[in-house]
């Protein structure tokens, strides 16, 4: 058992390091020739002989050791977002826009029978509220995916994926004021923070401040926005993952 536990882990590391050598040595490649892999077949991987190519090619090397600090653990999450959403993309290859969407309306229109059935008629309300955002977004993104493109996917499909996850509870507390506490105020917290930190950047938080003020639609209007970064971020993180292991 520990002979296996150590093979195990060997092979952890060794996959970590090979990622991390990939990574750099792309990283080299941007400025210096001969880096990716073992070089030119010939001639070997290019070395620094001058003094100042060597400040150069070790300088450069640093920075990018201190950028794969922050770059690797958004490969790794770039490679459990590629898993799900391939599954998730298996979905529309085999159902189509139409049929995605369709089970989407189907999950959703379910569940809002359900609830009319056993239900008040303000929370009915909410659940189809609710449902009908989550059944547009779906369509939206499982459509962006079908056009393909890296580019599409980033900018597009994983925002409305997003979208689809963020946006029902804040649609469905706003027509539910029963939810309010449970959704709008932690939301409400949750954008005081974002003003008082990252935001606060070059007074970016004085600005929204002045021009908008956070209430009714405004939350769902935040969390649309949120939604479009947050996608970016794992688009983005998916395709590092693809440049440091190429899907299959």
């Amino acid at each position: 058992m520990a002979t296996r536990t150590r093979r195990g882990d060997t092979g952890v590391v060794g996959e970590v390091a090979t990622d991390l050598q990939r990574l750099h040595g792309g990283w080299m490649a941007l400025v210096f020739p001969r880096q990716r892999g073992r070089g030119h077949a010939v001639m070997g991987r290019w070395i620094p002989e001058t003094t100042p190519q060597q400040v150069g090619y070790y300088g450069w090397g640093i920075v990018g050791a201190l950028g794969l600090l922050a770059l690797y653990p958004l490969t790794v999450l770039g490679f459990a977002t590629r898993y799900y959403a391939a599954k998730l993309d298996s979905t529309r290859t085999r159902f189509g826009v139409a049929g995605v969407t369709a089970l989407a309306l189907l999950a959703w229109g379910t569940l809002t029978a359900v609830a009319h059935l056993q239900l008040e008629s303000d929370a009915v309300l909410a659940v189809a509220a609710a449902s009908a955002v989550a059944t547009g977004a779906t369509a939206l993104s499982a459509g962006c995916s079908r056009v393909g493109g890296r580019l599409v996917s980033v900018l597009l499909a994983y925002p409305f994926a997003l979208t689809a996850l963020l946006l029902p509870p804040v649609v469905a507390a706003l027509v539910t004021p029963s939810l309010e506490g449970y959704v709008l105020d932690p939301s409400y917290a949750f954008a005081v923070q974002l003003l008082e930190g990252p935001l606060a950047v070059g007074g970016l938080n004085e600005i929204l401040r002045a021009n908008f003020e956070l209430a009714g639609a405004a939350y769902a209007a935040m969390w649309f926005a949120i939604a479009f970064p947050v996608g970016w971020l794992f688009g983005l993180a998916v395709a590092l993952a693809n440049l440091v292991r190429p899907s299959s």
